[in-house]
């Protein structure tokens, strides 16, 4: 048996409620090897350090503690 048919025979075996996760990571997976084939034609151009420097100043507000019910949020309460 051929690797892509042991693939299939094992993919079969997956509940179904789970092959969007299986789905998912070979999309994601094939989704890097497009980039990784396009990224090797294209030169990669750094943009200069500091191009935005002075345009965008960081709020205060943006380091001050987030209301308890956006924390809750990320711990799943």
């Amino acid at each position: 048996m051929i690797l892509q048919e042991q693939i299939i025979e094992e993919i079969k075996q997956i509940p179904n409620d789970k092959l969007v996760e299986i789905y998912d990571l070979i999309h994601c997976w094939r989704l890097g090897l497009t980039k990784e084939k396009h990224s090797r034609k294209l030169p990669i151009k750094q943009r200069p350090v500091g191009l935005s420097k002075g345009k965008f100043q960081v709020p205060a507000s943006f380091f001050e503690p987030l209301p308890d019910n956006i924390l809750d949020s990320f711990e799943g309460k």
